[in-house]
């Protein structure tokens, strides 16, 4: 199935506990909760419409790697932008699969990650994705477009509502 980028919503008031314990704020099946499947369900049918409200999820699928290059540290020298702080991470592989990729990020964060993605034009993904060395396809960049307006959506709200984030790469 992939290795896919799920991120849930806290309240402030919260962030003390989702920082000692972030996978405590992750659903126990994040992908049931992203296709609209019941969780936990070996045999079902997805509604693809996430069941979780999009004010408290954001389901990246596997656009975060073209998310994650875009943003991150080249190798010309670029420092990573703030928005990478949510795209940061990588499974660690083992015999069975994969170790998923957790971080919290507290409301204070979400203020300069929210502002830095509002940067973050269309074109400017579809021209640098071309020239740096994460050298994104023309069809990778259509297919994470839509999901960096979603990361945009949900980040600018999250910085609103004064409210931080935990994230799952896995």
């Amino acid at each position: 199935m992939g290795i896919r980028y799920y991120a849930y919503a806290f309240d402030s008031e919260n962030t003390e506990q989702v920082l000692m314990d972030p996978l405590g704020f992750v659903s126990r099946d994040p992908l049931a909760d992203a296709w609209g499947m019941e969780p936990g369900a070996t045999i079902g049918y997805p509604t693809f419409k996430q069941s979780t409200p999009e004010r408290d999820m954001l389901y990246l699928d596997k656009a975060w790697r073209q998310l994650q290059w875009l943003t991150g540290p080249s190798a010309e020298g670029r420092d990573a932008r703030p928005a990478f702080r949510m795209f940061e991470g990588e499974v660690t592989m083992h015999h069975d699969g994969w170790e998923s990729w957790i971080r919290a990020l507290t409301p204070a964060e979400m203020v300069a990650i929210a502002e830095d993605l509002e940067t973050i034009s269309e074109d400017t993904m579809r021209v640098q994705g071309t020239t740096t060395s994460c050298a994104l396809s023309d069809s990778d960049a259509e297919y994470a477009i839509p999901y960096l307006r979603r990361a945009r959506t949900f980040v600018r709200a999250l910085a609103d509502e004064g409210r931080g984030m935990v994230y799952l790469i896995g």
